[in-house]
């Protein structure tokens, strides 16, 4: 199941944990990557809270938490290589994984469809 937050976020859930990462037109948006800073493994976040922070060329973007949860796996590849994202924002370039408070809030976000209207 993959969601979508208006702030750009893709989420893929499986057994109530979401791998999140910006999507591919974010990435776009943003331009090269240049500086990867994630959160800290164990960490909780609620909905809309800074998680992580990207910067491009052009600017600095927080990354937001989707929903409530806690970070149970960050991917330090990006860190090591923020390039990463432009090349595959919304596939090996995940930013880190969120076990989900209640993941029946996943519900409230967009799917692909409404998530492609909201950028046209």
């Amino acid at each position: 199941m993959l969601k979508f937050t208006e702030e750009h976020e893709w989420l893929k859930i499986e057994d109530g944990v979401a791998t999140v990462g910006i999507t591919t037109h974010a990435a776009e948006q943003l331009g090269d990557l240049v500086y990867v800073e994630l959160p800290e493994v164990g960490a909780t976040f609620s909905k809309n809270d800074n998680a992580a922070t990207v910067e491009s060329v052009k600017a600095a973007s927080d990354v937001f938490c989707p929903l409530d949860g806690e970070i149970v796996e960050v991917n330090d590849a990006i860190v090591a290589h923020p390039e990463l994202v432009n090349a595959d924002p919304q596939g090996a370039a995940w930013f880190f994984k969120l076990k989900l408070a209640n993941p029946a809030d996943a519900d409230g976000l967009m799917d692909e469809e409404a998530y492609s209207r909201m950028i046209a």
